[in-house]
């Protein structure tokens, strides 16, 4: 049974497309294919002058940490801090990058597969040294994420293909229904040709199962250009780049593809 570790920088994923991120689904996509979770680390900033100021800031944070050690996961806090430079101009920061990388070395070796949920850079070396200690590193990002980062692990995962990882940005749509038809899916469109007016949008119907993600666990949607409602796009399709969210109709034909319609960008 392969061991799973977990290690997410929520300060990054948060304000890199990934707020929302539910934590149940980040488990059981790291624990796919019969892994088995050791180790659940979440790094989280926290503003105690905010919390100061505004006692509704500091009972949704308790809240928040709450909720994730009810689903096993470790949380670390770290207290934001406020500086000024001569000019007078104030800057926070609150940079758990160290712990994260001390935790994730020193857990390493009771681990065969580590997943970093995080964009940073400067995770390209922390990387580097869990692979050299026998170590998978998978990596899960959204927006903003380091191409050198992306380049050294054994696979970079967008988070806003995996199914339900995220809220789906129409409301009123329920998370239940992705993959269904008549529900929202997101993808990315891998053939088009622009004067036949149509192409097809790859996307994983239900969270694969299998340890290493390929295309091969995705199904096509068929759609035609009138459906993208944001036709500026065009000129970059086909692209495994621009993430597409969409509506996700039965096929025009018997054995045909479904249909993928109301199309808009979501990332790119």
């Amino acid at each position: 049974m392969r061991r799973i570790g977990v290690y997410v920088d929520a300060s990054n994923i948060g304000m890199n497309g990934g707020h929302g991120l539910r934590y149940d689904v980040l488990r059981a996509l790291a624990c796919r294919g019969g892994g088995e979770a050791q180790r659940l680390n979440v790094y989280l900033a926290f503003d105690e002058r905010r919390a100061a100021q505004s006692p509704d800031y500091g009972t949704k944070a308790m809240s928040y940490q709450a909720a994730l050690r009810d689903q096993g996961f470790r949380v670390t806090v770290k207290t934001v801090k406020h500086f000024r430079d001569e000019d007078g101009v104030e800057t926070t920061k609150s940079n758990a990058d160290l712990d994260m990388a001390v935790d994730a070395l020193m857990e390493s070796e009771r681990l065969d597969t580590v997943l970093l949920a995080t964009g940073d850079g400067d995770f390209i070396q922390v990387v580097r040294a869990l692979q050299s200690k026998g170590c998978r590193v998978d990596v899960l990002g959204f927006d903003n994420v380091s191409r050198e980062l992306r380049d050294a692990a054994d696979q970079f995962i967008n988070g806003y293909l995996v199914p339900n990882l995220l809220p789906l940005r129409e409301p009123g749509v329920p998370v239940a229904r992705w993959g269904q038809l008549g529900g929202k899916v997101r993808g990315v469109c891998n053939k088009f040709g622009a004067e036949e007016g149509y192409g097809f949008i790859a996307y994983w119907p239900s969270l694969p199962e299998t340890p290493v993600l390929a295309a091969t666990d995705t199904k096509p949607a068929y759609f035609k250009t009138a459906s993208l409602q944001d036709a500026s796009i065009i000129a970059r399709l086909p692209s495994r780049n621009v993430v597409l969210e969409f509506e996700l109709n039965a096929p025009a034909k018997p054995d045909g593809a479904p249909e993928a319609r109301r199309i808009h960008v979501v990332a790119s």
